[in-house]
């Protein structure tokens, strides 16, 4: 039985919050371009597609791209930064982030973007784990490293929902291209403040075994496996292409599956993810993240394709989210209290899945449902973007908390690609590849309409399933006292 992690002694560890802002605004950064990416690129999805002439299922794969490398590759480079060191890893992720941002404004093609946004996900795939294990580095009490942790969620979730705002005001001055090359700046304050602020691991930190390459190609195949195959079978260009793909893809599964049980040092220890805090912990991060995803998705192309709002208007339009995120951070400190953190955990991804639902099954009735929707999302992230993942990291072992947080990120990466990926082959089926038109017929409109109705009730459904196994799986925890968070940040 694996023993919970515990606090270890951080040598001149700094005494206040404030004594780390240099390393926490580093740390912040990386959490801000994890979360602004994918939703500030969503709103500039129907300028991208009308300048590149680019399809519905290619036009996807812009998101879906970056989410499929950052996802696939996230165990890996969280294995790697146990074994080499996270400081060193997330400098050199960074760097390379810097460089791909840059060269967005040499693409002139839908493929050429795409390819940079798979360079991207590589580059985030190496910044981000590591990211928690070195905020619990920087302090040694408890409270301090809970605080930190919140700090740091908060930037990465009011980025996620400032994204679609912050996107669509820049497109009314500036091309779509700022959008992406904006994340160079970003990762230069990432860079200086990782390096200034956190010092290089010692070698008494970082493990020795081998980085199993195997499991991680094999993991790795099924997740592209698992987005690329139902795109396959909507195109029907190759019958056999696409059914080579799906055999693909479950022999990858099975190979990853036996590789870990059997390898002397897995890639990812699949006993750690069967206990009840770390399993109950990222199936409510996959919903939230999967109902997210699609939520995000299908509120920007309705505003803009069905309802004709150009894209500033439709920026307002997702304003509530930042300032319910931005409003509710005093409050939830209370309510984990309160309620605790089991309860506040399954009650939040609900909450996030609630908000799909509603938008899934009344978003055609006008703006107010859509409102509904986007406030009961942003208000179930606020929580469970913290307490889902501290859960995780507190059921697993001390010397596996870069793999902790990279399982923590991987689940809401590949949820947010399958959410995207689902989302855009029904579009892709029901609408068909027309969805980039600058105006919509009424016979559009309609089938576009009933396209997010049967994706969004396919990914509320999918989410929900995911918290009721967080749910059951929470039933075999022993039970815990409830835990205060800070009231604010």
């Amino acid at each position: 039985m694996f023993e919970p992690s515990t606090s270890a002694a951080v040598e001149d560890s700094p005494p206040r919050l404030r004594d780390a802002w240099v390393a926490l605004a580093g740390l912040s950064a990386v959490f801000l371009f994890e979360m602004l990416d994918n939703s500030v690129l969503n709103v500039a999805l129907p300028t991208i597609g009308r300048e590149l002439a680019a399809s519905t299922a290619s036009l996807q794969w812009v998101s879906g791209a970056y989410s499929v490398a950052f996802g696939g590759l996230m165990l890996l480079f969280g294995a790697v930064a146990d074994r080499f060191g996270r400081r060193r890893v997330m400098l050199i992720g960074l760097t390379l982030l810097a460089v791909v941002s840059v060269l967005t404004v040499f693409v002139a093609s839908v493929e050429q973007l795409i390819a940079v946004r798979a360079l991207m996900g590589v580059a985030a795939a190496m910044t981000t784990p590591g990211s928690m294990a070195l905020a619990f580095r920087l302090f040694e009490q408890d409270d301090l490293r809970v605080r930190a942790l919140t700090v740091i969620s908060t930037a990465g979730l009011v980025g996620l929902a400032a994204g679609p705002t912050i996107g669509g005001f820049v497109l009314a001055v500036a091309p779509w291209q700022v959008l992406i090359v904006a994340n160079a700046p970003i990762a230069v304050i990432a860079w200086i403040g990782i390096r200034a602020g956190i010092v290089a691991d010692e070698r008494s930190h970082l493990h020795r075994d081998r980085i199993d390459v195997l499991g991680a190609v094999l993991g790795t195949a099924t997740v592209v496996g698992v987005l690329l195959t139902p795109t396959l079978f909507v195109a029907g260009t190759d019958v056999v292409a696409a059914w080579g793909a799906a055999a693909a893809t479950v022999i990858a599964a099975i190979g990853f599956v036996v590789r870990e049980r059997t390898a002397r040092h897995p890639l990812l220890d699949l006993r750690l993810v069967a206990q009840p805090l770390v399993a109950s912990g990222l199936a409510y991060k996959a919903a939230a993240g999967l109902a997210m995803a699609g939520l995000s998705y299908l509120a920007t192309l309705q505003l803009q394709f069905a309802w004709g709002w150009p894209p500033a208007l439709a920026a307002v339009a997702m304003l509530p989210q930042v300032v319910v995120l931005l409003a509710s951070g005093r409050f939830v400190g209370p309510f984990v209290h309160r309620v605790g953190l089991d309860r506040a955990a399954w009650m939040s991804a609900a909450a996030v899945v609630s908000g799909l639902a509603v938008f899934a099954l009344l978003s055609r009735f006008g703006y107010p449902w859509v409102l509904v929707a986007l406030v009961l999302v942003a208000a179930g992230m606020r929580v469970v973007g913290v307490v889902a993942g501290n859960n995780v990291l507190r059921g697993l072992p001390a010397d596996r908390t870069s793999i902790g947080a990279a399982l923590v990120d991987t689940a809401s990466e590949i949820a947010t690609a399958v959410g995207i990926a689902a989302t855009g082959t029904i579009l892709a089926a029901v609408v068909g590849g027309g969805i980039t038109t600058e105006y919509f017929t009424l016979a559009l409109v309609a089938s576009f309409q009933q396209a997010i109705l049967i994706a969004g009730s396919t990914i509320a459904v999918l989410a929900a399933a995911l918290v009721a196994v967080g749910v059951l799986r929470s039933h075999h925890l022993p039970s815990q006292p409830a835990t205060q968070e800070p009231s604010h940040v």
